[in-house]
């Protein structure tokens, strides 16, 4: 009988995901349903796991019908256990799964101002409100943000290189010139601390997939250092090694909401906000959809066209017949 066999399943999982240079993130996700899927069915044993589309389907429905999970959710979902099926347990789902589908439903992103984003970011100090600013200013997700290096900017372009974004793909967006002085004094500071982890023995940064084999002293390089590295030393879940990783975005999700309720404005502030707002500013200024669309890094400009919705003031773009009274 194989090693594999006498593996635990989710440790089989994992080393597979690792395999296929799947992202730390993704594998947590991809366990963590594939945990909640044994869990509802109360398997105990492997046996337990084969009928799979029929017990799929009834998962899936579940997360619909009692649990009112968003589409995207279940898809995520689905997305896990096909991949326990298929690539782990070597059992291609046949059957078709028709499971009760997630309700779509058309929620429009909240935008700010641009005042409140100006007043938003007055209130901000440090790091956060430097991450708030390339948010803003480059209309970047916040899982791209943090993990940017110091080789992905560029001053004299004035372009920002997104490296492996949503749907792992790369691109390349704008990059506000009033943020540089701020951005060249930050990354003073954590050279300063690069150095000094150096000095220690440390100072490596993660590589994706085989760079570091390949390129072994590239990971101590200036150039690959994250751009908002961790305040302290921490040690990687996968190899083992002791390196300063990206700031959690957490920390910034929770800076902004002291920074909104300081403000006193009345909106459901995330740092996705900060995104809908660039791009529905940048239409504001007459920007065309197909070029916010290559900023934000959509595949279909169906999902940049949400932010013309927002656009439209006063239900549709009517103005109410009162004010001509």
């Amino acid at each position: 009988m194989s090693t594999q066999t006498h593996k635990k399943l989710l440790d089989q999982v994992r080393d597979l995901l690792r395999l296929k240079h799947y992202s730390i993130h993704t594998e947590r996700t991809y366990c963590d349903w594939i945990a909640r899927y044994v869990r509802y069915h109360g398997m105990k044993s492997r046996q337990e796991l084969e009928d799979g589309e029929k017990k799929i389907e009834a998962f899936l429905t579940h997360l619909a019908v009692n649990e009112q999970v968003a589409p995207a959710t279940q898809n995520q979902a689905m997305n896990a256990l096909v991949f326990l099926y298929k690539q782990v347990l070597k059992t291609p789902l046949k059957a078709t799964i028709n499971a009760v589908r997630a309700r779509k439903r058309l929620n429009l992103p909240v935008v700010l101002t641009r005042e409140e984003v100006k007043h938003v970011m007055d209130v901000m100090q440090g790091v956060p409100q430097l991450v708030v600013k390339i948010l803003y200013g480059c209309g970047l997700r916040i899982s791209e943000a943090v993990r940017l290096r110091v080789k992905d900017i560029d001053y004299n372009m004035l372009q920002i290189t997104v490296r492996k974004g949503k749907g792992d793909k790369d691109r390349i967006t704008t990059f506000p010139k009033s943020v540089i002085p701020m951005l060249e004094n930050h990354l003073a500071k954590v050279r300063q601390m690069h150095e000094m982890d150096l000095k220690d023995g440390y100072g490596s940064a993660y590589l994706p997939n085989a760079l570091a084999r390949k390129y072994a002293r590239q990971q101590y390089e200036w150039h690959w250092q994250y751009v908002f590295p961790s305040s302290r030393l921490s040690t990687d879940p996968r190899s083992g090694t002791v390196r300063r990783h990206h700031i959690d975005p957490g920390s910034v999700n929770k800076a902004i909401k002291r920074a909104v309720k300081q403000t006193g404005i009345p909106k459901k502030v995330s740092a996705h906000t900060f995104r809908h707002s660039f791009a529905t500013h940048l239409l504001e200024r007459g920007t065309d959809i197909r070029t916010i669309q290559a900023l934000l890094g959509h595949s279909d400009v169906a999902t940049t066209m949400i932010y013309t919705h927002v656009l439209q003031q006063g239900g549709q773009g009517v103005p109410s017949p009162l004010d001509d009274l």
